[in-house]
């Protein structure tokens, strides 16, 4: 299917400020989109509210607008640009007329379309675009939303709606209810019946407002600011899944119902602790191959019921070590932050095939540009392993809670790239720019609240239980510690939850640490 010839320009909806959960990932995103539509001869419209972008540089874009990102201010720019179309001479949708209408005595191929991209610029765009939708303002002037339409955004990020929609297609989901208000959460928590409860906020980023009720203080506490930050006010309050492995799928369709899986992903730290903050592993390691082959099915279901037609969505699922029961947790209809890392993992650029897709190329009519020969049907395959680890600053915020749970809280995270989880996740470490070389070894002193121990002192099992049983960011170092002072795997796997292959391989790495220091050349 030819590229879309109705089409004459394109606005881009950018993310806006960098804040934790919404940053770079979208520049590179919402850049790769701009070169890709220019490339295709399109008129490039972006609004963005951050000039600290690369994709604001003059050269991406026919048009940058340096706005805020509220529906007010881009309605303005439709008006401006909708103008401008005109006195460029083009045969623009009258007013009032549906995005389907072609100007009387237009032939369909005359360019004659403003059409909205809202799907590369995080959860920002999406909830701007959605409210032009509710508000009429994109029918007024005609303007057409494409790469995921409204009634798709709605299904995947309204919570309610979401679950119904999984269960009615055979999909499991944790046991759960939505609320609009204080008592609504009690009835839901009360009907649930046992705590800890999650709570997700629905048309938010980064875990905003959410959070893991342990008792009923602390859920009245989330919930009642959870409902005050979600946009439509409403919560998702669900069972915990607290201990659940966590994975994720990098998903794309087109207009020919051609669906691929660009990238699989799975989490180093269980469920309830926000994607974000999680160490992530690309590609899946501890799931059989009926599994994955399970997960990718489900993954295809999914983002054929929500209704996404063309671009890429992330696709999150929990599921249970002890009896493999598997749950949909969560979809993204639009480029993620895992998106990003999934094209970097993978070589895929997933936000210029969203683009091209969204003006009506299919995935076997684009070139791989890594192979230059399979077209973008292809799954990837990756012979190496690649590593996320996040960046945490509580050094710099002392009052803050460093203890990780569903709402985000790094600042930063590094990416590497090994033949082996081993390689990659000592590289990864060591590009933290945290003082470190790796798991440890380096000589290098360790300072826990008022102490110092040495890089190879033996600390206290007391100090290694009490800052394994919580995630928290350093975490993962306090495993080479607990291995050190003689915990067996299945002590650091009850303590943590995170999978024994993972940490049969940081056992690996300290046995050769080990090896090595007691060397006598």
């Amino acid at each position: 299917m030819p590229k879309r010839t109705d089409i004459h320009s394109v606005l881009i909806i950018g993310a806006g400020p960098i804040i934790i959960g919404q940053a770079c990932e979208f520049d590179y995103s919402g850049t790769q989109a701009c070169k890709a539509l220019k490339e295709e001869g399109y008129r490039v419209i972006l609004v963005n509210s951050n000039p600290a972008t690369i994709m604001t540089d003059p050269e991406f874009a026919d048009r940058t607008y340096i706005e805020p990102i509220t529906p007010e201010c881009v309605e303005k720019i439709i008006v401006r640009e909708i103008a401008e179309m005109k006195r460029l001479g083009v045969p623009v949708v009258g007013q009032a007329s549906s995005p389907a209408t072609v100007p009387a005595g237009v032939p369909p191929a005359v360019p004659h379309k403003l059409v909205l991209l809202p799907t590369l610029g995080g959860q920002t765009a999406l909830n701007t675009a959605m409210a032009l939708h509710r508000s009429g303002v994109l029918a007024k002037y005609g303007v057409e939303m494409i790469g995921a339409k409204p009634e798709a955004i709605e299904r995947g990020e309204d919570r309610q709606v979401f679950k119904d929609l999984m269960l009615s297609i055979g999909l499991d989901v944790p046991i759960s209810g939505t609320a609009h208000n204080l008592d609504e959460a009690r009835a839901v928590a009360d009907k649930i019946g046992r705590f800890p409860l999650i709570i997700r906020p629905a048309f938010t980023l980064g875990g905003t407002g959410g959070g893991i009720g342990y008792n009923r203080e602390e859920f009245e506490e989330i919930a009642k600011r959870g409902i005050e930050l979600s946009p439509v006010n409403e919560i998702l309050i669900e069972e915990s899944l607290l201990g659940w492995k966590e994975y994720e799928m990098e998903v794309m369709r087109d207009q020919a119902d051609n669906c691929v899986i660009i990238c699989s992903i799975e989490n180093f730290d269980p469920m309830g602790v926000h994607t974000g903050d999680s160490i992530t592993v690309a590609p899946i390691q501890t799931l059989t191959d009926k599994e994955y082959q399970i997960m990718r099915d489900q993954s295809f279901a999914v983002i054929r019921a929500v209704g996404v037609e063309t671009g890429g969505s992330n696709i999150q699922f929990g599921v249970n070590p002890e009896n493999g029961r598997m749950v949909i947790i969560e979809m993204n209809p639009r480029v993620s932050r895992s998106s990003a890392l999934a094209s970097k993992a993978t070589g895929f650029p997933i936000a210029k095939i969203a683009a091209k897709l969204a003006v009506g190329y299919l995935l076997d009519e684009l070139k791989n540009d890594i192979t230059r020969e399979t077209p973008a049907s292809f799954e990837p395959s990756i012979d190496y392993v690649v590593t996320k680890i996040p960046r945490f600053a509580f050094e710099k915020f002392p009052q803050a809670d460093p203890t990780l749970t569903t709402q985000m809280k790094s600042v930063g995270e590094a990416m590497a790239i090994g033949r082996t989880f081993k390689e990659s996740l000592q590289k990864c470490l060591r590009s933290l720019e945290i003082g470190r070389s790796g798991l440890g070894g380096d000589g290098k002193p360790w300072r826990i609240g008022t102490e110092v121990y040495g890089d190879r002192d033996i600390l206290p099992r007391d100090v290694i239980s009490r800052k394994l049983s919580v995630p928290n960011a350093e975490r993962i170092f306090f495993i080479r510690h607990a291995l050190r002072a003689g915990f067996t795997i299945e002590e650091i796997f009850n303590l943590t939850k995170i999978d024994r292959w993972f940490l049969v391989q940081i056992k690996e790495i300290v046995d050769f640490e080990e090896e090595l220091a007691t060397a006598k050349n």
